[in-house]
């Protein structure tokens, strides 16, 4: 059942309305790189568990593709999220009233459903580590739940870095 519900989170991810939009120097040899470093200030705007979740999630993609960290390294990686709220467009509504001839009487209230969200974009640079120059550029918006587990939060993440490095 626990499994279930993890399931049913990345398939509502998958549906939900996001965007990768990425930009780069179009006369970069992307082959030449084949190490990589964070910068020490990547995640300012987030908790130190996102901040590890993030770095390891690039870390095992670049990995996956054959790159390693080093110390004097071809490229330096930033990466940083920002967030706003949405705002509820799901409300139930009630109402009391009242009439008659010498005037009325109402009261009417909404309740938000479905839990608050957040839209949060997740953005990752590549910095050529020789001439400091940007030289990639991803991000992703999406709308996220404001409560998640740590488990929803790792599994969200590992998908949306995914997602902005296959660009």
């Amino acid at each position: 059942m626990r499994n279930f519900k993890y399931l049913f989170f990345l398939i509502c991810l998958g549906c939900s309305a996001t965007k990768v939009v990425v930009d780069f120097e179009p006369d970069t040899n992307f082959a030449q790189y084949k190490s990589f470093e964070f910068y020490e200030d990547s995640g300012d705007n987030l908790n130190d568990f996102d901040r590890k979740r993030i770095t390891t999630a690039i870390q095992k993609e670049l990995e996956m593709k054959g790159m390693i960290t080093n110390a004097q390294p071809d490229f330096f990686i930033y990466f940083d999220a920002k967030y706003s709220e949405i705002q509820a467009n799901n409300t139930i509504g009630i109402g009391l009233g009242s009439g008659g001839r010498n005037g009325g009487f109402g009261i009417s209230g909404g309740i938000p459903i479905g839990g608050k969200k957040n839209n949060e974009t997740i953005i990752i640079k590549f910095v050529d580590a020789s001439s400091n120059n940007l030289v990639w550029e991803g991000s992703l918006l999406s709308a996220v739940k404001e409560k998640r587990s740590p488990q929803e939060r790792t599994s969200y993440i590992d998908i949306v870095v995914r997602k902005i490095l296959e660009e």
